[in-house]
């Protein structure tokens, strides 16, 4: 990630003091990792009567963006895949150069701006209930339970955390970022990204494999850096992804999510243990 994610700033240290108890201060420099909003606009239509939105605007560690805004249009099921995609571009702006993109749509793609409008994805905190919610995602993303012969060793589900962090390049400066990482069936990284905002992360990851015509994902296990939550196994759904690892716990509407996509949902992975809330079946114990 590049420097843009990360903010030098003066602080006054409060620390203890090796020769008496009373504690001492010190001026020095901290590294801080930078939240600022993106707008991310779509243009769609008719190439005689094309139309702009805006459709979003997330606080976003900078970085990446472009991804972020493939991955946010295919986890909302605007778009399907690249060929959908025709162009990405940011909006010339003074004050703000990199902080408004415009996503040029095929003209055979209509977004339907009035369920984007209500947020037709339901969170666990707007007092919808779970099914709901699920049902929201099967219909946009027009998902089925498959069968499949994915199986891991539960040995190689240990070492993820740990070749995560070798590659939180801002979080490691910081301290201060959520991550999401893909990993092959053999344990090695493919890829991760960096975010203040979980689901930012993650966006930024599936759009890279949007971008590099990887999804579907489904040989490939995800790690999260924190808890798993209903969006993010929303969107690890929409991209096909069997396998979902995080370091934190699971909401419990997580976990209903993951049951009814056949998706294996382990939690709590550190210091060489973890739980499997269900899909056991896919990790050889």
């Amino acid at each position: 990630m590049s420097n843009l994610a990360i903010s030098e700033v003066e602080i006054l240290k409060i620390s203890p003091s090796n020769e008496s108890l009373n504690p001492q201060s010190n001026k020095v420099s901290d590294f801080l990792a930078v939240e600022e909003p993106l707008e991310i606009r779509v243009s769609y239509g008719s190439n005689l009567d094309r139309k702009s939105k805006s459709i979003s605007i997330t606080m976003r560690t900078p970085g990446n963006d472009f991804e972020l805004a493939a991955g946010f249009l295919f986890t909302e099921g605007i778009v399907k895949n690249k060929k959908e995609i025709l162009s990405i571009t940011y909006v010339n702006s003074f004050l703000n150069p990199e902080n408004i993109l415009i996503v040029e749509l095929d003209e055979n793609v209509m977004p339907d701006m009035l369920k984007l409008e209500r947020n037709f994805y339901t969170t666990s905190s707007c007092g919808v209930c779970g099914k709901a919610s699920i049902e929201a995602v099967k219909t946009t993303g027009n998902l089925s339970l498959t069968q499949d012969s994915l199986r891991i060793n539960k040995d190689l589900i240990f070492t993820l955390p740990d070749r995560l962090r070798q590659n939180q390049d801002v979080f490691g400066s910081t301290g201060g970022l959520h991550a999401s990482a893909l990993f092959d069936t053999e344990g090695q990284l493919v890829n991760s990204r960096e975010d203040v905002g979980r689901h930012n992360a993650l966006d930024k990851l599936i759009g890279w494999s949007l971008l590099q015509n990887k999804i579907p994902l489904s040989n490939y296990l995800l790690l999260l850096s924190g808890r798993a939550s209903f969006e993010l196994i929303q969107k690890a759904a929409m991209a096909n992804i069997k396998i979902v690892a995080a370091v934190g716990a699971p909401s419990s509407l997580a976990v209903e999510t993951a049951k009814e996509f056949g998706i294996t949902l382990i939690g709590f992975l550190r210091d060489k243990r973890f739980n499997i809330y269900c899909g056991e079946e896919r990790i050889n114990l």
